[in-house]
């Protein structure tokens, strides 16, 4: 098996597609890591799930993906979702990006989606990396996992339109969360990030397996207009194409 590459925010560049795909997927550890406690993951009803109480920034777009035959939840651009039990959590990405981070030993898993690296002070939203990746980490903790047995897969960070080459937005992205779990000593385990294309992707927190799929790249104006409005519901139907890419 190949071991991941090691990457440096100071030096974040266009990788090619061997690159991308080089880094394994997160797997479980051996069975004898976890002992004899194992406590099998819960399953809750569509039902149940919708009628949740929703916390600021917490997704709550829930149905069932007939293509996994799983309970799904979207987490459009300034959410996230954390969990333990068995779904798949899914997001549709350009120049944002989507942390996935998982802990192994818990089988506790979380997805966030940010639109730019830092905000105004005053502005506490999950728009923003240096929010969206505290808030993520800190809802894992709850649920008992433990910052050194964190592995993080991150996805997005592309340049969908010839006009974001100036602002670099998917760059200063990408920059932005290699240099935070760098700093928070959380290693990035596999990565699909920048080039040209939309992605969607889908994490099941239980296992840390991620699926990326790439979208045509037709209307990128579409697609960054409904992504400044965080409806990534319209983007997921308005894109297609690509090919399903298991890490």
């Amino acid at each position: 098996m190949i071991p991941p590459r090691s990457i440096h925010a100071s030096a974040v560049s266009p990788p090619s597609a061997m690159d991308r795909r080089r880094a394994p997927r997160i797997a479980p550890l051996a069975p004898e890591i976890y002992g004899s406690n194992v406590v099998v993951s819960p399953e809750s009803s569509l039902e149940e799930l919708k009628s949740r109480p929703r916390k600021p920034g917490l997704a709550s777009f829930f149905y069932l993906d007939h293509h996994f035959q799983y309970n799904a939840v979207k987490v459009l651009p300034g959410e996230y979702f954390v969990a333990n039990e068995n779904l798949v959590i899914m997001t549709v990405l350009g120049s944002c990006i989507a942390a996935c981070i998982w802990d192994s030993r818990m089988r506790v898993g979380g997805m966030n989606h940010f639109m730019l690296p830092d905000g105004d002070s005053m502005d506490v939203s999950g728009r923003y990396g240096s929010y969206a990746m505290e808030l993520l980490i800190n809802e894992m903790l709850k649920l008992g996992a433990r910052r050194e047995t964190m592995q993080a897969k991150i996805f997005g960070g592309a340049q969908v339109m010839h006009s974001f080459t100036t602002m670099n937005v998917g760059e200063r992205n990408t920059a932005f969360v290699v240099n935070y779990l760098q700093t928070e000593r959380i290693p990035i385990v596999s990565e699909d990030v920048l080039d040209i294309y939309p992605r969607k992707v889908c994490f099941f927190p239980v296992t840390g397996k991620a699926m990326v799929k790439r979208l045509a790249h037709a209307h990128p104006e579409a697609l960054v207009a409904e992504e400044k409005r965080g409806n990534a519901r319209t983007v997921a139907q308005e894109t297609s194409g690509g090919s399903v890419d298991l890490f």
